[in-house]
């Protein structure tokens, strides 16, 4: 597979099968090359402030040209729904911490499930009728989308897989996404996901507001997520009829529908623009990181934001702890017992979180509301207050990663219940914490 690299960027492709696809100094030509549909896909309002414009004349936009439009397809209709849900009132608030195991993967002969029939709500806030919210997802599936479609309508998916690659098909083109890397599919892009075995990952939608890279103030211009390290699909087509039937699901208002066609969506020759799936590799980070005393605030490990309307706070944070040096003298070197005004939800790719060897597994989650305290459990705490501190690789073979949020977050019913996965002893890892304090000894 092919890609281009650049968060952002204005790209053009066309799929070499068909040299000069992209209509020359136009988008919207009377007619397009080789009979084509110009069809326009906007991620922005027309009126847009400039500044908040990834173009500089237009909204965020892709022009599409493509062998039938998008718009041929018979009426939709209810899907149902599965555990994909955004009412967060269907079970009464729990502010504890809240850990879960690894979620299991049906066998395929079961229970066969893609990667849409496979997508469990298990947290969110606000409503994607108002344009602001968020919901964490976790998929598992073991068979391919065939012959269907997904896009969403209500806002962006930020996709992570933890076990099994995924060969997402896009109108753009395709993406291979293997676990520790993550890949962005925006409101409104049509794709479909091809799965090589059981597969798992976790998923973040935001609605209302696109990802961007966090600003960087006195880092300056590199560091953290650098722009070019992000890949976009180059163009690819398919000039199928599908007979039997296409389907093409849409997730409107956090409900889910279906409507029939009878070709593949997947039929784009060539486009333009900046409003793109992408990809990103998790190795490709730049850690910034404390070297001389105590610790920098993890807002230093954001790989990708999406802005809240009040400035300087998140309505999602995508954020990771990669491997790394810890050089930080006298200090407490694992992340320090606290209470935050954000809501922390916790997953791990490989390997261990460094603050819980024990527990927190790949492939579990954890979430830690606002202000519910939280922080290493008791042996991480009597072994990092012993060690003898020396330069040390931290996380070394291990990815961990956090979705950070403004919102209060509401677990599902199958989250705190069906799913059958809720760690109920998680309390206990910090029970053995014990006094050390002593009067007689500053």
């Amino acid at each position: 597979l092919q890609y281009m690299s650049g968060f952002g960027n204005e790209h053009a492709s066309e799929d070499p099968r068909c040299p000069g696809a992209l209509p020359d100094g136009q988008n919207n030509p009377q007619v397009c090359p080789y009979g084509l549909y110009a069809e326009q896909l906007s991620g922005s309002a027309f009126t847009c402030p400039r500044p908040t414009n990834k173009r500089r004349c237009f909204p965020s936009c892709s022009w599409l040209y493509r062998i039938l439009p998008s718009v041929c397809h018979k009426p939709f209709k209810p899907l149902e729904e599965g555990h994909l849900t955004h009412d967060w009132d269907e079970v009464e608030p729990d502010p504890n911490q809240l850990r879960w195991k690894p979620f299991e993967i049906p066998k395929a002969p079961q229970n066969k499930l893609d990667f849409v029939s496979g997508l469990y709500t298990l947290c969110g806030a606000g409503d994607p009728r108002g344009r602001n919210g968020i919901a964490v997802h976790i998929f598992v599936c073991n068979t391919s989308m065939i012959d269907r479609c997904f896009y969403n309508s209500d806002g962006d998916f930020l996709i992570v897989p933890q076990q099994g690659k995924l060969l997402i098909t896009t109108e753009f083109g395709k993406m291979l996404v293997e676990p520790n890397e993550i890949c962005v599919i925006q409101q409104g892009m049509r794709f479909s996901v091809e799965v090589f075995g059981e597969t798992r990952g976790y998923m973040l939608e935001v609605y209302g507001a696109h990802f961007e890279l966090p600003d960087l103030g006195p880092i300056g211009a590199n560091g953290l997520a650098n722009p070019r390290d992000f890949l976009v699909p180059v163009a690819w087509y398919e000039d199928r009829e599908v007979p039997g039937g296409y389907t093409v699901i849409s997730k409107y208002q956090g409900k889910l529908f279906a409507a029939q066609q009878n070709f593949s969506p997947f039929n784009v020759v060539a486009w333009h623009g900046n409003y793109t799936p992408y990809k990103y590799h998790l190795e490709k980070f730049m850690v910034i990181n404390a070297v001389a005393f105590d610790h920098a605030d993890p807002s230093i490990f954001t790989v990708l934001t999406a802005k809240s309307t009040r400035p300087g706070v998140a309505l999602a944070d995508f954020v990771i702890f990669p491997p790394r040096w810890g050089v930080a003298n006298n200090t407490f070197r694992p992340p320090y017992y606290h209470r935050n005004c954000m809501s922390e939800f916790m997953g791990l790719i490989k390997g261990y979180y460094e603050a819980k060897e024990e527990g927190f597994q790949p492939g579990g989650a954890s979430l830690h509301s606002m202000m519910t305290p939280h922080g290493p459990d008791a042996d991480c705490f009597e072994k990092a207050s012993k060690a003898k501190l020396e330069p040390e690789r931290v996380a070394e073979g291990t990815m961990a990663f956090m979705f950070e949020s403004s919102l209060s977050l509401a677990v599902t019913k199958w989250g705190l219940q069906t799913s059958n996965r809720l760690d109920k002893s998680y309390y206990k890892c910090w029970e053995p914490l014990k006094s050390h304090f002593n009067p007689k000894q500053k």
